[in-house]
């Protein structure tokens, strides 16, 4: 009989004044009425329905946050009650004829915990970011020091170098061979001006000889026979200009292309060599030091690194010994190509032969570019 008051008391309503105090209502049949229904209800359920009732309502009753407003008034059914708190969890919402708790979930638990693994997958992934930067540096640091300490040893005479006699000096003609060409090459630019302004005199002058012929016809015959001879004169000097043209741009190809692409790699040889001196001479000063279980540690680590430079040395290596050969190949055909090209064109030009100066040019495919072309000249090209 207790537990069947105590439910029905869980599950009215207790209405509030505006003055916060409890006060009687005009309808309190109405309640009565509520009330005597929910007694007969408890009954057919039995005792132990609602004794279980009132332990839910005593455990998880409404608290402050959950105080809520019957939407239909005063004569309405309990099933309008709309919860007035800012949930910030599950909402839960109170129905009074069967005295139970509902859980009422949104979208708005959900969307925040999306919103946090989010930001804690971003958070992470920059942080793994920095880790392999931070530990990039340190591996560069690291390397840095031990080339530097390296590369000073061997200047002041105190530590040793790998030394391959036979490719050292194959670089050193390299590097000479490269200086001489570059010699070669500006030369080549100097004496291609120099042609080309005479050239451009000369037909200056050709047409100055060719306007006076028309204008002093006592002098017509020979301003006549000396125009005509700038006019060719500057006509073959155009051929030999695109011979020397053709000359300078294979020169410049070889020595600022193929030759500078050896050189990169035998930059980079140098600097394997120095890594791999480098961690050589750890690997030897661990190996005179103690044996204990540190230090053993320690060794393993640097044979390792040793091996490493060792392979990436030897690799280079190779690579520059193959380069190298290619390059000589190459260097005696190109070069054998445009010596015999800027003979035969100056030979033919300062010889007066127009017509093996041509042949000249058609036997190594040059062609020239016919007067008045929109494009630029070979001069604007260089």
């Amino acid at each position: 009989m207790t537990d069947s008051i105590m439910s029905k008391a869980a599950t009215m309503e207790i209405p509030i004044n505006s003055n916060g105090d409890t006060g009687t209502l005009a309808e309190d049949d109405s309640l009565e009425q509520a009330a005597k229904l929910q007694w007969s209800l408890d009954e057919k359920v039995g005792s132990s329905r609602g004794t279980r009732d009132l332990q839910q309502v005593m455990v998880s009753g409404p608290n402050l946050n959950e105080t809520s407003i019957v939407s239909g008034g005063y004569g309405g059914t309990a099933e309008g009650i709309i919860p007035t708190s800012s949930i910030k969890g599950p909402a839960v919402r109170y129905n009074a004829e069967f005295n139970k708790r509902i859980p009422v979930t949104g979208l708005g638990s959900n969307m925040h915990h999306s919103s946090s693994s989010s930001s804690m997958t971003a958070e992470e992934v920059t942080r793994g970011v920095a880790v392999e930067k931070l530990e990039t540096m340190k591996k560069w640091g690291f390397n840095t020091y031990k080339c530097t300490k390296q590369m000073i040893s061997e200047r002041f005479g105190r530590g040793s170098r790998t030394v391959d006699l036979e490719l050292e000096a194959q670089i050193e003609v390299l590097r000479d061979t490269k200086k001489k060409y570059e010699s070669v090459l500006r030369l080549a630019r100097a004496l291609t001006n120099h042609f080309y302004n005479m050239v451009q005199t000369q037909h200056a002058l050709g047409d100055t000889f060719a306007d006076l012929s028309q204008k002093s016809p006592e002098l017509r015959d020979e301003f006549g026979y000396n125009a005509e001879t700038q006019k060719l004169l500057c006509k073959n000097g155009e051929t030999l200009l695109g011979a020397i043209n053709f000359f300078v741009s294979s020169i410049n190809t070889l020595v600022k292309k193929t030759m500078e692409d050896t050189l990169m790699t035998i930059k980079m040889y140098e600097n394997a060599r120095l890594e791999f001196d480098a961690y050589r001479s750890d690997l030897e000063e661990l190996s005179l030091g103690p044996r204990d279980a540190v230090a053993m540690a320690r060794i393993d680590a640097a044979q390792q690194q040793y091996q490493v430079q060792k392979d990436k040395y030897e690799r280079l290596r190779s690579d520059v010994i193959i380069k190298l050969k290619f390059l000589e190949e190459n260097k005696v055909k190109v070069m054998h190509k445009q010596l015999l090209l800027f003979h035969n064109a100056i030979s033919a030009y300062f010889a007066g032969n127009q017509q093996q100066l041509e042949q000249t040019l058609k036997q190594f495919n040059i062609k020239l570019r016919p007067p008045g072309a929109d494009k630029p000249s070979w001069l604007e090209e260089q």
